[in-house]
């Protein structure tokens, strides 16, 4: 079969599904609807906004459906809708076996780590908190579990030493799109593998918390640089100065020693931690918009040797 013999159903919410519906629509797949999750308030002001997915889908009038829940008359629906194919990315919920059971070529999941590794919502942040070298993504064929079904294959990528969460997704998203569609033309094409996962090896990413993103200098430069890069942009790392949060956006992680807390430059703005240093690239004090943080320092008027605790 063609690609345009096929008719795919997409799945997905967020930015990286967005990307990857517009590959598949770019290399001649015959989407005939996305599902997404329903509109939300967004920013102080609350305006109604639509996910990335029901852009991207109108755009190429393709149809969208935003129901609550994939039983019932949802799946009454998609089974009406007879697709060959399913695709999810990131759709943000689990699909009910009436669904898995509706295409003949099943249904596909691109999860953004190497399954077993890293199973759950947070699998890019949590692999920058444990400072892993390597990520990747993994398209499976999609059973009742959560991320557990078969794996059709695995493409690894190679994590930077300073990359932030966003920058990692970008990387992701922008190798994991192409690398879905041809996998999937692997399926049509029958040349698809499937390979059990090795369930006693699975690890969890569970979702970050707002809790989870105040630190202390009493842990390592190394730990801090982690929690900074996989928390950027949310839910941000931070410390207490003055009763006022300070968000640390970016580090480095830079020579030298002191007391946890210890100013030992300003220019740039250099920390000392319990073992090791960091240099903040990057913060955002309270109130302020992010700045560099030579000049959060400048105008802190900091010297050498003061304690940011």
């Amino acid at each position: 079969m063609t690609k345009k013999d096929v008719k795919v159903l997409f799945m997905g919410t967020p930015e990286i599904a967005r990307g990857c519906l517009e590959q598949l629509i770019t290399d001649g797949w015959n989407v005939i609807g996305a599902f997404t999750r329903e509109d939300k308030p967004v920013g102080r002001k609350q305006i109604m906004t639509p996910p990335p997915v029901k852009v991207c889908a109108s755009e190429y009038n393709i149809p969208v459906y935003q129901p609550k829940t994939l039983k019932g008359e949802a799946a009454d629906m998609i089974k009406e809708l007879a697709p060959d194919l399913i695709v999810v990315v990131a759709y943000g919920r689990i699909l009910p076996k009436e669904v898995i059971d509706v295409p003949q070529f099943g249904c596909l999941n691109l999860h953004v780590s190497l399954l077993p590794q890293y199973r759950g919502a947070a699998p890019i942040q949590w692999a920058l908190i444990n400072g892993d070298k390597q990520t990747g993504v993994t398209v499976m064929h999609i059973d009742e579990g959560l991320d557990t079904g078969d794996i059709i294959d695995v493409l690894p990528i190679e994590i930077g030493e300073n990359e932030t969460q966003e920058e990692l997704f970008a990387d992701v998203e922008e190798k994991g799109k192409v690398f879905l569609s041809k996998v999937c033309q692997d399926v049509v094409d029958g040349a698809a593998k499937r390979t059990p996962q090795n369930h006693a090896k699975a690890t969890l990413a569970p979702p970050l918390t707002k809790e989870m993103a105040l630190f202390d200098f009493n842990n390592s430069a190394q730990i801090i640089h982690n929690k900074v890069r996989g928390q950027n942009p949310w839910p941000s790392a931070h410390f207490i100065y003055g009763d006022k949060k300070v968000k640390v956006i970016k580090t480095k992680l830079a020579q030298g020693s002191g007391k946890a807390g210890e100013i030992l430059s300003t220019k740039p703005l250099v920390v000392a931690f319990a073992d090791g240093a960091l240099e903040f690239v990057t913060v955002q004090p309270e109130g302020s918009k992010a700045m560099d943080g030579t000049a959060w320092s400048l105008g802190r008027r900091f010297a050498k040797g003061d304690m940011l605790v």
